[in-house]
């Protein structure tokens, strides 16, 4: 039997630096590139699509990565894929990742009828009137807030309890299930912020659904894409990062045509065009501010070849999020925040050497450049982004 060939966790790093364009030389200028590059970049929190973006590009600015998302021609779309999460991705791609991964746009309507119904007593009926209503009154608008469409419509006033009889019940309007739902299924898309590019008060306007893709060949596409920016990855680090059963995360792998190579977590797979070795040194050394929940970050589920397990419980929220990093040579060895005053505080988690140091500094100066002046609070915080955010002075050295 022919031994698989082996790719160390430093060759892993390498290819990282190279395909998620974190080499200066690798920097792009446009935001399509980036999210190209990465399939996607994660939109739950709106500031990571910018910070992500800006930390691969030569001169970034929040102009350009508005332009890209919202008068592009065509502009980057914003959907609901991977693990039912928001991404930005390439128009191109859309369609293949919502086939990939919705797994029954009709059942979500399902749910929501039914939900309706147990919290308000709407009736399959009413609830369908009150949808009708909602798209006329955002074709008549154009564009329109969950607000004003609420101010159309009356019935999305309606309000239910969330997590009812709990110390932490809250009240949500209708206007939240009604609209993911159209959502899900394409006929509505999330436009232009009323705000600035941190805001999450999304304008939604009209949308034709996506062209219907049988699933399966879906998610060769999408695997075959993964394994090309992420690659070498585990079916594990596939089966997470899609949301996708084992079964058909294997399925995948194998009409993607992928070679077995061995990795520190097991057996890895990469595209037979990408099987050949990359030099593990002699790299162009690098360092990267990433935001919270930056693709990178949250690229694998084995991740041990970028991040110090014991690292963890600072870096991550208790549901798994990661918060903003600091990356140098393709490990995170630190983090970020932003002080209310506006000044960027940095704390290492592990030595690093003067050059390197000198590299943060000016990754720092580069995201000051970038924000000029804009607030940013990750909307899942993270221990250590909490103390620093609060911290007087940036701390900088490991403690």
């Amino acid at each position: 039997m022919t031994a698989l060939r082996r790719i160390t966790p430093a060759e892993r790093r390498a290819r990282l630096a190279e395909r998620h364009l974190f080499i200066p030389a690798r920097r792009v200028s446009r935001p399509q590139e980036v999210a190209d590059a990465l399939i996607g970049l994660h939109a739950t929190d709106p500031a990571t699509v910018f910070l992500s973006a800006a930390a691969r590009m030569t001169a970034p600015t929040a102009a350009a990565i508005n332009h890209a998302l919202y008068d592009a021609t065509p502009p980057l779309a914003r959907i609901r894929c991977m693990r039912r999460t928001m991404f930005v991705t390439p128009d191109h791609l859309a369609p293949a990742l919502h086939a990939a991964t919705v797994k029954d746009a009709h059942r979500n309507r399902g749910n929501t009828t039914e939900h309706l119904r147990t919290t308000l007593g709407w009736s399959p009926a009413r609830y369908a009137a009150v949808e009708k209503a909602t798209l006329a009154a955002l074709t008549a608008r154009g564009r329109a807030t969950a607000v004003e469409l609420a101010a159309d419509v009356p019935d999305l006033r309606e309000q239910y309890a969330v997590n009812a009889g709990k110390s932490y019940e809250t009240r949500q309007r209708v206007t939240t299930p009604v609209l993911g739902t159209l959502a899900a299924e394409g006929r509505i898309r999330r436009t232009r912020p009323a705000g600035s590019w941190t805001s999450a008060q999304f304008r939604w306007e009209p949308a034709e659904p996506f062209p219907a893709l049988l699933a399966a060949e879906a998610k060769t596409v999408l695997a075959r894409h993964y394994l090309a920016a992420f690659g070498p990855v585990t079916a594990a680090d596939l089966k997470w990062w899609t949301g996708w059963t084992l079964t058909d995360t294997r399925k995948a792998i194998a009409t993607t045509g992928a070679e077995a190579v061995e990795l520190d977590e097991g057996t890895g797979y990469l595209l037979p065009e990408d099987n050949q070795p990359l030099a593990e040194t002699g790299h162009e050394p690098w360092v990267a501010l990433l935001p919270g929940l930056d693709p990178t970050s949250m690229g694998w589920r084995h991740r041990d070849f970028y991040l110090d397990p014991a690292h963890t419980p600072a870096l991550f929220d208790r549901n798994g999020n990661i918060g903003p990093t600091i990356w140098a040579d393709g490990r995170i060895i630190g983090a970020w925040a932003q002080h209310p005053d506006g000044r960027i505080n940095h704390h290492l988690l592990t030595d690093a050497s003067r050059h390197t140091r000198a590299l943060i500094n000016n990754a720092i100066q580069r995201l000051a450049i970038f924000l000029d002046g804009t607030r940013v609070t990750p909307c899942y915080r993270t221990p250590l982004e909490r103390e620093l955010a609060t911290t007087a002075a940036p701390a900088g050295r490991p403690g």
